[in-house]
């Protein structure tokens, strides 16, 4: 054995190399940073490889252009702190979007062909200035290694690569057109989508309103689907906040209205009225799932945080509506158990156009924003600049879903940013932790002059975590399923700050970063997997993890963040797969039970390892066999664990009989 100790030896040296690579060193806890340029505007963003951010903007005259015309979308690499730009082809204007079971990103709807200033251009099919044919019924999709084409009346599908040789590509169009739609991704990877109206404006109207849905892939009836919900919500019906819930039904909420959704069978069951404030565009509340655990048995709970309390019929711009203050309450609701919402602790300070970003800590950062006004921008008298939203928020708040009620918020140490996130911003978690803020433009085209510009600068935000020792686990899975045998993570003494007993705060959390686009994260989600553990006598320890739940509407199909949570202290993510990597019913399987939780004491040492001063191997290898034999005795022929010490590096071999 000795003869193979120094490929061990290089293998964990080159593995702490990429560790701390991916870390940003001496980070400025609490602190936003400026890191780079993104080249457009982020209005929408998504997280697409564990390297890769993907924006896309609405069609304006960028600086950054491509294939003769301006840049809307681009490649913003998270190491390198810079980017490609991308084409989309179509105006994505306010479009929506999400990751479907195989991996591959939807971006859904749009606007029509504009010109200069965001006004109709003459040719809806293409053309100077802009060259940007009609999105309003397009899917466009990120595809890899496939060249980018458009055909009159196809709909962007992207899969994101670190290569910089994919791109979006059109695919079929909707039967409809969607200006504002939602998109959530369903039990079997396909995507409902929600909404919209025909060519947009401030609010939604009677004579273009769109109050349907439909799927995608479509369905061999692609005739959309008519809800009453969507229809009795104007004018405030557009990105009607949706999750799907772990019964199977959609939580859906616009205006002051609520109801579950059975898209199977079409029919909608009215829930409470939503208290104090209208949370959907624009009024643009937070809003996020709880993480779901084995504690809560993984039942949804969502937190709705600020917006606006304009009566319905008030949605007009005849009022300075960017002095009218955000809404300071907070309210939550678990719709598979109760229909009614419950209060919970109010904000500092009133926020509209918020993000909720989940941290792999199980708490909510709240960032972005503004005090006063809304969503939406127009040649108003009233309006600050173009903006109908004033008194930008610089200062995150910290939301703890764990802590007492009334102990929830905080400020979390953060401090301020310098860059103000007004209208069309967004932000995601980073694999490392870190959490990435873009975007900002409440302006009906490029305009770099003004008190709230078009905003290009990227930022990272550090939570407290950030620079600590991190867990390096070994064993992370590639993907999951739904349902079947544990897997083993085998952690480090060094893993454990130098406490075995740290497996008993020790979790595995699994992250969707979802697509951040008008202050929602269109299906962002954590699922904190069941999990036991043997600690052994060295120090070290193995967490036995169950796969995901057999239910695949608590976590659907896609790509997802893997990490694993040592005393609140997160590894850098890897990426998993959920379920069986394809649009289609997803195979479940009963759950094997895991083994019981033991942490095995450490034997006494011997008169001779107390004298000998010298003795310390010898000691820690005989200590390391007696861990073997009580592994071995404990749990049989289902978990062979040999571990072996050697110059503080731990190397474990597991065979499955």
């Amino acid at each position: 054995m000795q003869s193979l100790w120094p490929i061990f030896l290089a293998f964990f040296a080159c593995a702490q190399e990429t560790y701390s690579q991916q870390l940003r060193p001496n980070a400025p806890i609490g602190q936003f940073e400026i890191v780079g340029d993104s080249l457009v505007s982020g209005q929408q963003v998504f997280l697409g490889t564990l390297d890769k951010i993907y924006v896309v903007d609405k069609t304006e005259n960028n600086p950054a252009n491509i294939n003769g015309h301006p840049a809307w979308a681009a490649e913003w690499s998270v190491n390198a702190s810079s980017g490609r730009p991308m084409d989309i082809v179509t105006n994505t204007f306010c479009a929506g979007g999400n990751v479907l079971g195989n991996g591959t990103w939807l971006n859904v709807g749009g606007n029509q062909a504009v010109t200069y200033g965001g006004l109709t251009a003459n040719s809806q099919t293409g053309g100077a200035p802009y060259d940007d044919p009609d999105g309003g019924k397009r899917h466009a999709l990120h595809i890899p290694h496939i060249h980018l084409s458009w055909h009159a009346n196809i709909a962007p599908l992207l899969d994101p690569c670190d290569d910089g040789s994919c791109n979006w590509k059109l695919t079929t169009a909707m039967s409809t057109r969607r200006w504002y739609p939602t998109v959530e991704t369903l039990e079997d990877g396909s995507a409902i989508i929600i909404g919209g109206c025909g060519f947009g404006g401030f609010v939604n109207d009677p004579n273009q309103d769109n109050p349907t849905y439909e799927f995608f892939p479509p369905l061999d009836d692609p005739t959309p689907i008519t809800s009453p919900f969507l229809h009795s919500t104007l004018p405030v019906n557009l990105f009607a906040i949706t999750f799907l819930l772990p019964s199977g039904k959609l939580l859906m909420q616009a205006n002051f209205a609520t109801i579950l959704l059975d898209y199977k069978t079409n029919t909608e069951y009215k829930l409470a009225a939503m208290p104090h404030a209208v949370r959907t565009y624009p009024a643009s509340a937070g809003t996020a799932m709880l993480p779901l655990t084995p504690q809560n048995n993984w039942t949804a709970t969502i937190l709705f945080c600020g917006g606006s309390n304009i009566a319905t019929d008030k949605w007009v711009t005849n009022w300075d509506i960017a002095a009218h203050p955000a809404s300071t309450s907070c309210v939550r609701i678990s719709p598979d158990v109760s229909s009614n919402y419950e209060e919970d602790d109010s904000l500092s300070q009133g926020r509209s156009m918020g993000n909720m970003i989940l941290l792999p800590t199980s708490q909510i950062v709240y960032l972005n924003g503004a005090a006063l006004g809304v969503a939406g921008y127009g040649n108003d008298s009233w309006a600050i600049g173009q903006s109908y939203a004033d008194q930008p928020i610089l200062q995150p708040m910290l939301y703890d879903p764990n802590a007492q009620k009334g102990q929830r918020w905080s400020t979390g140490g953060f401090g301020q940013s310098t860059v103000a996130r007004m209208y069309h911003s967004a932000a995601t978690l980073a694999p490392d932790g870190s959490v990435i803020v873009l975007g900002s433009n409440p302006n009906a085209d490029y305009t770099p002059k003004v008190q709230y510009p078009t905003e290009y600068r990227v930022e990272r935000l550090y939570p407290s975590y950030y620079n600590s020792r991190r867990p390096a686990p070994s064993g992370a899975p590639t993907s999951l399923s739904y349902g079947g045998s544990y897997f083993n993570i085998t952690l480090s003494s060094d893993d454990l700050f130098g406490d075995v007993n740290n497996l008993k705060n020790t979790s595995v959390v699994i992250i969707r970063t979802g697509f951040s686009t008008h202050t929602m994260n269109m299906g962002q989600r954590m699922l904190v997997l069941e999990s036991s553990y043997t600690g052994n006598t060295d120090g070290s320890g193995v967490l036995h993890v169950s796969q995901v739940p057999p239910n695949p509407a608590i976590l659907v199909p896609g790509p997802a963040l893997f990490f694993v949570v040592v005393n609140g202290v997160p590894s850098i993510a890897t990426q998993v797969m959920i379920g069986s990597g394809k649009i289609e019913k997803q195979q479940t399987t009963a759950v094997s039970p895991l083994p019981q939780s033991t942490i095995l004491q450490t034997p006494p040492p011997s008169a001779n390892q107390a004298s000998n001063g010298n003795g310390s191997e010898t000691s820690q290898s005989k200590s390391s066999a007696g861990s073997v034999v009580m592994n071995f005795a404990r749990n049989g022929l289902v978990d062979v664990l040999m571990t072996m010490v050697v110059s503080g590096v731990m190397v474990v071999f597991t065979s499955v009989i």
